[in-house]
């Protein structure tokens, strides 16, 4: 079953590059405006995202954590590359250097966490001040954003959705986790912020992805949101973290990695759709 489980969450990794790529192709064309709901390629990569995800939940139903979600750092290695194919070019050297640096980096930082199973418990009052750490960061991260520009403004408002995503990680860990078939335990407000947060994050990507620097802006939410998730569970739900001078240079190297791949990909020049040329005009003899 574990190895079923891999192969699910290898193709629901695989769904989700694809998904990414589709809306970011979108989202440099139109902007990140309301024009992307008229778009049908759009609405199909969102599909295939959220296909991609719902396959990663049925992985974990048949595989431990442990195994299924290194497997997810996948997706970057999947999306760079087909974003570029998208553009009708090849992917620079870079591009696939940078990716598999990054999902290096976030592979050994991950594999470092340990993974005990045990009943996630959050406080109302808990649940309330991670929500206002979340909404200062993505509130720092457009202020810094509107000084900024190219790769830079990318990665700070893929920065902010990683965060919010992670934000809804937790609160899915926590609906999840203290579920145990008691459907009275959904009517928490938890479950409710769970859809909000969704749509944020959604909008934070399309802001992110309009740029035109895919790499860099995938890049940094599939960073931000695991070290966001992980830093929350350990402060908030008393999931534990890596202790012992035998994990500090191994956490060391992996951020190192992490760190180089990430600078590689802000190098890159944007993406940007070709305007058909415009017809000179005609000339009377």
């Amino acid at each position: 079953m574990t190895w079923l489980g891999v192969s699910i969450a290898l193709i629901g990794a695989l769904g989700y590059a694809l998904g990414a790529a589709l809306q970011q192709f979108e989202a440099v064309r139109d902007g990140a405006t309301l024009k992307l709901v008229k778009s049908v390629r759009w609405w199909v990569g969102g599909v295939i995202g959220f296909t991609g995800a719902c396959l990663h939940a049925v992985a974990l139903s048949l595989a431990p954590l442990v195994a299924i979600q290194p497997v997810s750092v996948a997706t970057l290695v999947f999306a760079v590359p087909l974003a570029a194919l998208m553009y009708g070019r090849r992917p620079h050297r870079a591009e696939i250097g940078g990716s598999i640096a990054v999902a290096a980096g976030l592979l050994g930082l991950m594999l470092l966490v340990p993974h005990e199973a045990a009943e996630p418990e959050l406080s109302d009052a808990g649940g309330i001040g991670f929500l206002i750490c979340v909404g200062a960061i993505v509130l720092v991260c457009h202020l810094l954003a509107r000084r900024t520009s190219g790769p830079a403004k990318a990665l700070l408002h893929a920065v902010g959705a990683g965060a919010v995503t992670a934000s809804v990680s937790t609160f899915v860990r926590v609906v999840g986790g203290g579920f145990a078939g008691d459907f009275g335990a959904l009517l928490h407000w938890f479950t409710l912020a769970i859809p909000v947060l969704l749509i944020c994050a959604v909008v934070l990507l399309q802001k992110s992805y309009a740029l035109g620097y895919f790499g860099i802006a995938y890049a940094g939410v599939q960073v931000v949101d695991p070290i966001t998730s992980v830093l929350a569970g350990a402060v908030l739900l008393g999931e534990p973290l890596p202790t012992g001078a035998g994990t500090a240079l191994p956490a060391l190297l992996a951020a190192g990695v992490l760190v180089g791949g990430t600078i590689t990909l802000s190098r890159l020049a944007p993406d940007h759709h070709h305007a058909d040329p415009v017809p000179a005009p005609a000339t009377v003899a």
